[in-house]
């Protein structure tokens, strides 16, 4: 089997230039990372009750999975992680590690999808950070991070919710309207509702330990942690 799938690979390959343009089509993901980022670090603390505060993410090994640009994958580097990011499109891995390279940074970027991956040590913490909208069989994806992931060790997914109001803001609005985004880049039939997430990750010792909606405030221009999960959604889960 294979989660990779081919269409949306070609479709964020186009546009891999521009993942470390502010400006450019991947702008709306430069506003979301600050939270994204935040969030990760502060619930990876807890979890693992880090006093650490100069580098707190010192000797973890995360993998970011779909790290597209490596906009995850550097923050996480200088937090003091081992990162090791995957992506299935070569130009994305490859814009990933001339920019790392660039910024003194060392992180170990692959060409490849989970179920591909070998590995000797199980990570610490593994980010599905809006992947599982644009693969070709969740299920499937799902169950090939798990196997990544050590005992006790975190996943966090992030993603949009299958609703009339994810469909109107996130694509009607963010696509159509205010052209955020290229028209295509998401499909209203790949989005997971939060409680089909929590049963697929369930199915592979996967347990919700923390589930919280992101909101865009297009009056303040920023991003927040909601209650609201009926857009953006981004869940904590432990495994077994």
């Amino acid at each position: 089997m294979n989660s990779v799938n081919y269409k949306e690979i070609e479709k964020f390959s186009k546009i891999a230039e521009e993942w470390w343009d502010p400006k450019g089509k991947f702008k709306p993901l430069h506003k979301f990372n600050p939270i994204r980022i935040a969030y990760i670090k502060d619930h990876i603390i807890k979890t693992f009750k880090i006093n650490e505060k100069k580098i707190p993410l010192k000797k973890l090994k995360i993998l970011d999975i779909g790290c597209g640009g490596g906009l995850l994958s550097e923050p996480m580097c200088r937090l003091g992680a081992e990162v090791t990011a995957i992506d299935a499109s070569e130009r994305n891995i490859k814009v990933a590690k001339l920019h790392a390279k660039k910024n003194n940074l060392k992180i170990n970027y692959i060409c490849t999808s989970p179920e591909k991956m070998k590995i000797k040590n199980h990570f610490d913490v593994i980010l599905n950070m809006e992947i599982v909208e644009h693969v070709e069989d969740v299920d499937f994806f799902l169950k090939s991070c798990s196997k990544l992931l050590k005992k006790n060790g975190v996943m966090f997914v992030a993603t949009l919710n299958k609703t009339l109001k994810s469909y109107v803001f996130a694509i009607v609005g963010a696509e159509y309207i205010l052209r955020w985004l290229p028209i295509g880049t998401h499909e209203w039939e790949k989005f997971l509702k939060p409680e089909e997430l929590i049963s697929i990750l369930k199915d592979y010792n996967l347990n919700l330990d923390k589930i919280d909606g992101m909101q865009f405030n297009i009056l303040t221009d920023k991003w927040k942690v909601s209650s609201d999960q009926s857009v953006n959604y981004i869940a904590k889960f432990i495994k077994s």
